[in-house]
């Protein structure tokens, strides 16, 4: 029943007419009455007779062409049991909504695809035997480390190649729609027009539908798409994979706010099918599948590796500051300049990385540095432009009169240097030089080669043909120092997936203390031993992956009467409260892996209870939160 209340997250029987038998089938959508009213519903299967001893009613309408697979509704209640959440939402998240025009037109069936080369894995120990594994229909698992520069788009086509030439179904999820309209490229290059469909928010409605309804009728055995693709109807899959998995954009913001390579791993394992899980850096996610046993590793040799990475420097390195005892309190220290200097006087683009976007985006006391908040709402306060007053980035007021709490000061300085005043600065560094700017509203797919200065903030990059003659990632403290559990990780993935786009021979200069164990990951391009760090810490902390943890948010009363409502696990440590948006609060449950199926089960039945009470204040249950606060 698409009634999204947590007591009601169960199959109810309807009697189908006589004159519905035909339209009303196992995975049909149809009208309903219920609790006086007609709501939609999804007819899950058929059956002879009923179990239920009292009156039952009738199916209204049939709506449609059936819209649920076996595979795809199993695959919802996984996902709903696993995050403590309701079928319906995660139906809402996996099948778009109806458009009858899309349903009308027909779906003319892909032709068959012919196997091809595999080179392009022959440079990867194991690449060769996963693909051998797809192609015998085996459920291989393996996480892929990208040497840098690696024309991914094009492997991930090649992978799925395979697994559509031994007769089965590929399914791809990338994080956004610049990738996305890469691998559409590639996938059409590979494969040929036709034999495969894109998935985006980005499409109209009815375009959407159209191609899913390509999918679900088994018009196409290929899809690729982004986060909500992960749910898409592929019949009998050979190969699911998934590229990048540590951006944020997959950390779903909706109910039951599963993370999609979580659900591509349970997925796999359900259709019992190959996954691949690639990127340039590598998440503790990923590497606990890889301690586990349960997935293999598809790496290059060392002697690969070097030879594909840029030469990349820190400038707070012993050598460095030697030559130059101010690098390490410039911005732009000689060795970024020099670098800078090189690619552009031999004709090449240089990549500017920023950690943040806007002019001036945070500001501070001029003398004890305590944060400029606005007096009205606590935003943090912003310039938004070289000549303009300070402004709130949360309610926008300006803030003209702003005195410093602590000292009673009234002058302020920048906290951090956005974008825009960075293109500024180096507008005037570099004579002559165009400056473009990517990030926010504006990013920008590709740049030419020829020199230039492209300020971009992380995952906005333009790629550039040839790549880029030299990198610079400015102000690193400010990804390091981030009061975040994933900050180390986080960087050494934005600082790689920059560093990938320069080409063979270039040069990355980081502002970062080469100290940092994450420079020196990055120095020596050693994801794999960056992430195997990573986990140890989590472990021994007993953070995330190796525990299962469950943030509950809400009203204090709210959220102390669910969790005394719940049987939560032996042993589940209770930590909080710690304050939430507005007067909210927060409770965090942490339990062993082996516990995190009856942690979910324990608040699902408490929140159904609040549900059946008809609670008044409503409870944000996410259960393995990718932020903890």
């Amino acid at each position: 029943m698409d009634v999204p209340l947590a007591h009601l997250d169960r199959p109810f029987d309807y009697v189908v007419p006589t004159e519905l038998a035909e339209q009303v089938r196992a995975g049909s959508r149809v009208r309903v009455r219920f609790a006086g009213r007609l709501v939609d519903a999804f007819v899950l299967e058929r059956t002879a007779a009923s179990e239920h001893e009292g009156r039952l009613a009738f199916v209204e309408r049939a709506v449609g062409e059936p819209v649920l697979t076996p595979q795809t509704a199993a695959l919802f209640r996984a996902v709903a049991d696993r995050w403590a959440g309701n079928f319906v939402d995660v139906v809402r998240l996996g099948v778009p909504s109806r458009h009858a025009a899309a349903e009308a037109r027909g779906s003319e069936p892909a032709g068959a695809v012919e196997p091809g080369e595999r080179a392009g894995f022959a440079r990867y120990r194991a690449g060769g035997s996963f693909l051998a594994a797809v192609a015998d229909g085996r459920p291989a698992r393996a996480v892929w480390s990208a040497l840098a520069g690696e024309d991914w788009p094009h492997r991930l086509a090649e992978a799925a190649r395979v697994a559509l030439s031994a007769g089965r179904g590929a399914l791809i999820v990338v994080p956004d729609a610049r990738d996305l309209a890469r691998l559409d490229l590639a996938f059409t290059d590979v494969l040929g027009d036709g034999r495969h469909v894109a998935l985006s928010a980005e499409l109209g409605p009815s375009e959407r539908y159209r191609r899913w309804l390509a999918a679900r009728r088994g018009a196409v055995r290929a899809v690729i798409g982004t986060r909500a693709a992960a749910y898409a109807p592929v019949a009998d899959l050979g190969l699911i994979a998934i590229w990048d998995d540590g951006d944020d954009l997959y950390d779903e913001p909706r109910a039951p706010y599963a993370h999609t390579r979580d659900v591509l791993v349970l997925r796999s394992a359900q259709a019992r099918c190959a996954l691949l899980l690639g990127a340039f850096a590598r998440t503790a996610e990923a590497q606990l599948l890889l301690e586990s046993g349960w997935a293999h590793e598809i790496v290059a040799d060392r002697a690969a590796v070097r030879a594909a990475a840029p030469r990349v420097q820190a400038t707070g390195d012993d050598v460095e500051l030697a030559r130059d005892p101010a690098a390490a309190a410039a911005r732009l220290p000689s060795l970024a300049w020099r670098a800078a200097h090189d690619a552009l006087a031999a004709g090449h683009p240089v990549l500017v990385q920023v950690p943040r976007g806007g002019y001036v985006p945070a500001l501070a006391c001029v003398r004890d540095r305590t944060p400029a908040r606005c007096g009205t709402c606590s935003g943090p306060l912003a310039a938004p432009s070289r000549d303009a007053r300070a402004q709130c980035r949360w309610c926008g007021r300006p803030a003209p009169d702003w005195a410093c709490p602590t000292c009673g000061g009234r002058r302020m300085r920048a906290m951090v240097v956005g974008s825009g005043r960075t293109a500024e600065e180096l507008g005037r560094a570099f004579t002559g030089v165009p400056v473009r700017t990517s990030g926010g509203d504006r990013v920008l797919a590709e740049v030419p080669a020829q020199p230039a200065l492209v300020v971009a903030t992380p995952g906005a990059e333009p790629f550039a043909a040839g790549g880029y003659g030299a990198a610079l990632l400015l102000d690193g403290w400010a990804l390091l120092s981030r009061a975040d559990l994933r900050a180390a990780e986080e960087t050494l993935r934005r600082w790689l997936n920059a560093a990938t786009l320069v080409r063979s021979g270039g040069q990355v200069v980081v502002g970062a203390d080469a100290a940092v164990s994450t420079v020196q990951a990055l120095v020596r391009w050693d994801p794999a031993g960056a992430a195997s760090r990573e986990l140890a810490d989590r472990i021994e902390l007993g953070f995330a992956p190796a525990t299962r943890m469950a943030a509950v948010t809400g009203p204090a009363g709210a959220v102390h009467e669910l969790l005394d409502a719940a049987a939560l696990p032996t042993g589940a440590q209770v930590i909080g409260p710690t304050p939430a948006r507005g007067e909210d609060e927060r409770m965090l449950i942490r339990v062993p892996r082996p516990d995190g199926a009856a942690l979910a089960v324990a608040l699902k039945a408490a929140a159904a209870t609040r549900s059946a009470r008809k609670a008044a204040d409503p409870v944000k249950i996410v259960l393995d939160p990718y932020q903890l606060f």
